[in-house]
């Protein structure tokens, strides 16, 4: 197993209530296993409200606020972005949003939800803040909502799609997160295989997509997907490891402070 150092994990759930009994200790694995920082998104607004208040507690913790696609509530999303626009400088992102034809499969509430989902792209172009982008079974779909918007910082979290439906992606200089699920997910190890080292960023989703299913899965467990990057990509897991930290930074600045540098935004496809 290598041993690296400020590695960032770009999308966990944090706050959920699954962690409560031994977070600290959660965090405290990750650090010593070299998760400098963790990127906690939310589902809805109890989660944003207390990724934040963890943040206080823990400088490890970078807060996100979304919704959930799975909320079809326009009500409730147009909350989640006046408490973004109000809590702007503490947010690192936002997110996670997106579209999620998995659970939503009827065409009037797939139109809601992509009604939300424009909501929050036009404000990520508003707010200069960064989109953590959820699109399952819905790759495409949401890649072409986020282009046709204008979207230019983007991360598609442990996207399900095949390089097809990924392709315009790259060339618009988003970029694509692995988590350790890529250790028994063939769709993930075919995608990562196509997809330049450039674009790739890691993350775990804690609790969930761990390298075993039903298991809870924790940030100290991102050393897993560097592992699987580098052997699928036939290189050393420290060049995984430098271009994972450099499409961080193009992506969300310098994330030592909780208000970092003017980032790049962009991968280099």
């Amino acid at each position: 197993m290598v041993k690296f150092f400020n590695v960032i994990d770009t999308h966990a759930h944090l706050c959920d209530p699954v962690f409560d009994a031994d977070r600290e200790a959660v965090i405290a694995r990750a650090k010593a296993a070299g998760v400098s920082k963790i990127i906690s998104v939310a589902e809805n607004m109890a989660d944003a409200r207390r990724n934040i208040a963890l943040a206080d507690i823990y400088p490890e913790i970078l807060p996100a606020a979304g919704l959930y696609p799975a909320h079809l509530d326009v009500s409730r999303a147009e909350e989640m972005m006046n408490f973004i626009r109000i809590n702007r400088n503490r947010l690192t992102a936002i997110g996670e949003v997106g579209l999620d034809f998995w659970v939503v499969k009827e065409d009037r509430d797939k139109e809601i939800q992509k009604e939300i989902f424009v909501g929050f792209i036009d404000l990520s172009l508003e707010l200069d803040l960064p989109l953590n982008v959820h699109s399952r079974s819905a790759g495409r779909h949401a890649v072409a909502v986020l282009m046709e918007r204008g979207a230019e910082k983007v991360q598609l979290h442990a996207f399900d799609g095949k390089y097809g439906a990924a392709m315009p992606a790259v060339e618009a200089g988003y970029f694509f997160s692995v988590p350790p699920s890529v250790a028994r997910s063939q769709q993930k190890q075919k995608l990562v295989k196509q997809l330049p080292l450039s674009c790739l960023m890691v993350e775990t989703d804690s609790p969930v997509l761990g390298p075993m299913p039903n298991e809870r899965n924790e940030p100290e467990r991102i050393v897993i997907a560097v592992e699987k990057i580098a052997e699928l990509k036939n290189i050393h897991p420290q060049s995984v490891l430098e271009a994972v930290w450099e499409n961080t930074r193009k992506l969300y600045g310098d994330l030592s402070d909780q208000r970092h540098a003017e980032p790049d935004g962009r991968c280099a496809g």
